[in-house]
């Protein structure tokens, strides 16, 4: 076949073929601990499931609005106003199939061939790949474990040129669970105001936080007319199956990210956006258990790969990632990626599957059992040895 030129600049997301590997192994006969795949290993809440079937039973399964049902639309600029402080009409509320869209769609709406964008590298590859795939300018800002895995400001800064349309930030971050602080989002705030570019506020981590609170970007002066936030329900209410997202906006882009859902999805499962505003707005004892339960994984995992000769490993602030650097083991990432999959039974990403600054770094998820952890560690440790 002869397909479209721009296919060829289509990347892909490394944890689904790393699985896919190890389910194969899996099927040989091969014991698999599962460290790879970004997804919490809690079942989505009674109440919200309860709503979900409810809504399904009482004929919520027809069409629904493209950019969104408006009583969904509304429970999610309430959610947004009270987590962030900040005053949002749910005119800049879109819903979405999950939060990947909202990379797509953003991408989409802003960016010409040519156009600059500045994205965090070790970072998720969707954004790479939606910037290649329309033709913009990759500028990858490193992330440094000598800064916690957020970036320099005035690194920012040197990126900065007339082409930037728009800089992404992702915090709590996927791959390193790095954390921006507030000095560092206060800079890029003050940037994009005097530069006049958007910014991309992946937020989809917000609730699984551990040392203080979430600080949006939105919530600076000057911010709400120039950024866009991801959220969702994947990883705070374990609804990863449902596939339920949304970004808040200006209203003008909104208005635009509706028509994109009008001529791809149509609209997002109207049950599933029933179940969403259970999860929004009935109890969040759920939540709480989740980020409970992953701070002791959080810090059973780091005090194991500390442990471990070859391996060092910053303490994670957010998410559900270690990104332990393995220099001292004298392996490269993917090299040592395929060896604890074949040689220790543990499937681990390389940090490369992040970008080319991910060398030198494995992503291991704790969003697995702690007895699964520890056996896990126990046998990185004897294969390394």
């Amino acid at each position: 076949m002869k397909f479209a030129e721009r296919m060829s600049h289509l990347g892909t997301e490394t944890a689904f073929e790393v699985l896919a590997r190890a389910k194969g192994l899996e099927a040989q006969g091969k014991e698999i601990i599962h460290l790879e795949i970004g997804e919490p290993d809690f079942d989505t809440p009674a109440n919200v499931i309860d709503a979900g079937v409810k809504a399904m039973k009482g004929g919520y399964t027809h069409y629904g609005p493209s950019a969104g049902m408006p009583e969904m639309r509304a429970a999610a600029a309430a959610y947004v106003a009270k987590t962030r402080d900040v005053s949002v009409d749910p005119a800049q509320v879109i819903i979405t199939p999950g939060g990947k869209p909202i990379i797509f769609f953003t991408a989409m709406s802003l960016l010409d061939p040519g156009d600059e964008v500045i994205y965090p590298n070790p970072g998720f590859p969707i954004y790479e790949s939606m910037i290649d795939y329309l033709g913009a300018k990759r500028v990858p800002i490193q992330l440094r474990e000598s800064h916690g895995f957020a970036f320099d400001p005035d690194q920012l800064e040197s990126l900065i040129t007339d082409r930037t349309k728009l800089v992404i930030i992702n915090s709590p971050q996927n791959p390193t669970g790095g954390v921006l602080p507030r000095d560092v989002l206060a800079r890029l705030a003050k940037l994009a105001v005097e530069r006049d570019f958007y910014v991309l506020s992946d937020e989809i981590y917000s609730q699984i936080i551990y040392e203080g609170q979430h600080e949006s970007i939105y919530s600076f002066d000057g911010m709400p007319e120039r950024t866009i936030i991801l959220d969702g329900h994947s990883k705070s209410y374990a609804m990863t199956g449902w596939r339920l997202g949304f970004g808040v906006m200006p209203v003008p882009m909104a208005e635009k990210v509706g028509k994109l859902m009008t001529n791809s999805t149509s609209c997002t499962a109207s049950f599933t956006q029933m179940a969403g505003i259970e999860a929004l707005k009935g109890p969040q004892d759920s939540v709480r258990a989740m980020v409970k339960e992953f701070r002791a994984r959080r810090d059973l995992i780091v005090d194991g790969l500390n442990a471990i000769a070859g391996i060092t490993c910053h303490k994670p602030s957010g998410a559900f990632y270690v990104f332990p650097n393995i220099t001292q083991t004298g392996k490269k990432s993917k090299d040592l990626e395929n060896y604890l999959m074949h040689n220790a039974g543990v499937a681990v990403l390389s940090g490369t599957s992040f970008g080319e600054f991910g060398e030198g770094y494995l992503r291991l998820s704790y969003a697995n059992s702690r007895e699964n952890l520890s056996r896990a560690l126990e046998k990185i440790e004897s294969a390394l040895k």
